[in-house]
C-alpha cells in the first residue's frame, strides 16, 4: 500500500514546536492515525488507542493512571471516547510546559467534540483532515485554492490536465485513502463495510436508540439531496422518520465530518436573502454508493451529475483549505428571487463568485449574477466559472474560466 503524503503534514510539525497539545479531528480512515505515525518514526513518542476497550476503561475510570502508565511523548487516539482525559492533560500541560508532549486524534469535528474548549484553550493547536484532495492524490503538495491568475497559472504548469471522463472517474472513486492508494480496490465492498463498521458504531456511539436500518434509508435520503437547500420535511418523508430525528440524526453525521453545509453569504446591505444552508458530502465516492450509480459512466450521463459534480468541487475547495491547516471562508449566496451563486469565497476583504457548470465552454451569461454581490459591503473581486474547459481562460478581464482539475 503506497503511502499518499499529506499536505497537514507541514502544519502538524509546525504547531508541535509551538503547542503543548496538538488535536487532529475528522472523519474514520481518513488517514489521521497513519499520517501522525509516519511524523512520529524514529522519535521516542509513545501510542495508545482507545478503540482498544481496556485502555478506554482505564483512561475513563482513572485518568491520572493512565496518563502515568502513558508518559508523554504521546499519540493519543481516537480521544473522545475520554473526555475524562482533557482535565488531566491539562494538570500535565500546566505544570510542565512540554512543547508538543500531547498529540490526540478524534473521529469526530472539533467544534462539535464535548470538553476540549473549556479544558484546553489556548493550550491545543486543532486541526482538520478530511479525505484527500485531488492534488493530493494526483499532484502533491498544494496551496488552498483562490482566484488569483498567478496561483491558477502555476497550478496549470504542475499539473496533468484531467478531462470530464477523468473528472468523473475521480468523483465515482471517492477520496478515502484506502481505495485511492489502491488497498480495496472494490468500491462498494469498500463502503458498505464503511458504513456498517465505522458510521453505524460511532453513530451508536453518539445515539444508542437509532435503528441501523432506518439510519441507512435516511443516509441515503441525505446524499440524494447533495448540492442542495437542506429541506428537512423532504428527507423526513423519504426516510419515514419525523423531522426532529432528522434534525438530530444530521447533527450526528456533521459531528463525524461526514457532511458539512454551505451557509447563505449575508451582510447587512444585502436583504431579502434565504437563510437556508446547503448541504454537501466531504466524499463523493460514498454519496455514489449511496445513490446506486453502478459506474462513471453511468453517473457522468445521469440525472444526478450536475449536483455531484457541484458536490466535488465544493468539496475540493473546502478540503484544501482545511488540509492545509486553514480556516475556509466559504458560502453561497441565493435571494428571494431564486437567483443564486455557487460559492462565494471571502478572503484578504474582497469577494470571489465562482458559478460551476458540466460545460467546456461556458458563455458571458453565467457570470452576470455575480453583480448581484456589488451591493455587499465587501467589495467584489475577480468571478470564474469553473467546469470542464480543458485550458484556464476567461470571460472577459473580470472573470476566469478555470478547469475542475486546477481546483
Amino acid at each position: 500500500m503506497n503511502y499518499i503524503s499529506r499536505n497537514l503534514e507541514k502544519v502538524v510539525s509546525e504547531v508541535t514546536k509551538e503547542y503543548p497539545v496538538v488535536l487532529v479531528t475528522g472523519p474514520r480512515q481518513v488517514g489521521k492515525t497513519t499520517m501522525l505515525q509516519k511524523l512520529m518514526a524514529g522519535t521516542d513518542r509513545g501510542y495508545v488507542s482507545l478503540d482498544d476497550l481496556n485502555e478506554r476503561n482505564l483512561a475513563k475510570t482513572d485518568p491520572e493512571l493512565f496518563l502515568q502508565l502513558h508518559k508523554s511523548p504521546i499519540l493519543i487516539d481516537e480521544i473522545q471516547y475520554a473526555p475524562e482525559l482533557f482535565a488531566y492533560i491539562k494538570i500535565h500541560v500546566d505544570k510542565n510546559h512540554d512543547s508538543g508532549a500531547f498529540w490526540l486524534t478524534g473521529s469526530q469535528v472539533f467544534k462539535l467534540m464535548r470538553g476540549v474548549q473549556e479544558s484546553l484553550a489556548g493550550r491545543v493547536a486543532v486541526l482538520s483532515l478530511t479525505s484527500l484532495t485531488q492534488a493530493e492524490i494526483c499532484y502533491g503538495e498544494m496551496e488552498p485554492f483562490t482566484i488569483d491568475i498567478g496561483a491558477l497559472k502555476a497550478r496549470g504548469k504542475e499539473r496533468k490536465k484531467a478531462d470530464t471522463r477523468d473528472i468523473f472517474g475521480r468523483i465515482f472513486r471517492g477520496s478515502m485513502p484506502a481505495i485511492v492508494s489502491g488497498q480495496n480496490s472494490n468500491n462498494q465492498i469498500f463502503y458498505s463495510s464503511y458504513l456498517t463498521t465505522y458510521i453505524e458504531r460511532d453513530v451508536k456511539e453518539l445515539s444508542d436508540a437509532i435503528d441501523s436500518l432506518k439510519f441507512l434509508h435516511f443516509i441515503t435520503a441525505v446524499a440524494a439531496r447533495c448540492g442542495q437547500m437542506l429541506n428537512i420535511a423532504d428527507i423526513a418523508r423519504d426516510a419515514d422518520i419525523n423531522q426532529k430525528q432528522v434534525k438530530s440524526w444530521l447533527g450526528i453525521l456533521e459531528t463525524l465530518g461526514i457532511i458539512f453545509y454551505l451557509h447563505p453569504y449575508s451582510n447587512n446591505l444585502l436583504k431579502r436573502l434565504v437563510k437556508t444552508p446547503k448541504l454537501y458530502f466531504y466524499d463523493t465516492g460514498l454519496v455514489c454508493y449511496l445513490t446506486k450509480w453502478s459506474s462513471a459512466e453511468t453517473l457522468e450521463s445521469g440525472a444526478m451529475n450536475g449536483v455531484i459534480l457541484e458536490n466535488y468541487v465544493v468539496a475540493e475547495i473546502m478540503k484544501t483549505y482545511l488540509n492545509s491547516g486553514k480556516e475556509p471562508f466559504i458560502y453561497y449566496y441565493r435571494d428571494k428571487d431564486s437567483k443564486e451563486i455557487d460559492i462565494v469565497l471571502e478572503h484578504d476583504g474582497v469577494l470571489n463568485p465562482i458559478e460551476i457548470k458540466k460545460t467546456s465552454n461556458p458563455g458571458s451569461e453565467l457570470v452576470k449574477v455575480f453583480n448581484l454581490l456589488d451591493r455587499a459591503s465587501t467589495p467584489r473581486s475577480k468571478g470564474a466559472v469553473i467546469c470542464m474547459k480543458p485550458e484556464l481562460s476567461a470571460i472577459d478581464k473580470d472573470n476566469y474560466i478555470v478547469p475542475i482539475w486546477m481546483v
